[in-house]
């Protein structure tokens, strides 16, 4: 039961870094539904290991994208260097909620069902709308990246999904479609690492310590998961299928709220 349970953490982990339906709002409807929080309190190194693979899933998915940069950087290019900085100015707006306003996110994540189906039905919303908007060809500047970055920011609230809000957000810019999903994945990877940087910094792995056979089955889960969701959403942007994560958002988060008033 406990390499089961790795596997369903590690295919969850996988799927919901990457589609656009907010992992930290249906892990508050679980909580909901199964009156348990302590769905939630898995291992501090469980968690590290699952945001670890997807991290290592996104590179390899942009392999190329990420050794043109890292050529582009060294030779001193333009592009480089600005497409740098503009993954930089996108991360501020997270990194600033993250320090000076964890205590007042954290409240959020406390049984607030109904606001976390209310911010789902948003989601919908916001991916409904950006799939109807021509697809633009403007570069990516830095006022784009900071309006980007704020998305981001804004997505750590429980039911705001991270991809769908950066990705829908550059869309209603007018970034074109396969720049607006490589920028919204890249500009993540350096806030993974430095979230698993602090809770390596900060954790206790002392009070459980998983298996390795658990610990590598969560990773392989979540790796090859992130791999196939990534390719997934980038083919679900280009194509303009995102209604199709903004039907199931207006659903979950309608039928959350019916719950709700009947229980």
């Amino acid at each position: 039961m406990e390499l089961i349970e790795a596997l369903i953490l590690g295919i969850v982990q996988g799927l919901t870094e990457f589609l656009p339906v907010s992992s930290s709002g249906h892990l508050e409807i679980m909580k909901f539904l199964l009156n348990d929080d302590s769905i939630a309190e898995q291992s501090l190194l469980t968690t590290v290991f699952l945001h670890f693979a997807t991290a290592i899933a996104t590179l390899v998915v942009f392999k190329e994208d990420i050794l043109d940069l890292l050529k582009g950087l060294l030779s001193g290019h333009r592009d480089a260097l600005m497409f740098s900085l503009y993954i930089v100015i996108s991360m501020t707006p997270a990194a600033f909620v993250g320090v000076f306003f964890a205590d007042w996110i954290e409240a959020f994540f406390h049984r607030n069902i109904h606001f976390v189906a209310i911010m789902l039905i948003l989601t919908g919303v916001i991916l409904f709308i950006s799939e109807k908007i021509n697809s633009g060809q403007k570069k990516m500047g830095a006022l784009s990246a900071l309006i980007i970055g704020l998305s981001q920011a804004i997505a750590i609230l429980p039911g705001i999904s991270r991809s769908g809000s950066t990705i829908a957000t550059a869309l209603i810019l007018g970034v074109e479609k396969s720049k607006a999903a490589r920028f919204s994945f890249l500009m993540v990877i350096p806030l993974i690492f430095g979230k698993i940087a602090k809770d390596l910094l900060s954790g206790d792995f002392a009070a459980h310590m998983p298996s390795v056979p658990y610990l590598t089955i969560g990773f392989l889960s979540a790796f090859i998961t992130g791999i196939l969701a990534c390719t997934w959403m980038i083919n679900i942007v280009k194509n303009s299928k995102l209604s199709w994560f903004s039907y199931y958002c207006f659903i979950v988060g309608i039928a959350i709220i019916a719950y709700s008033f009947y229980t």
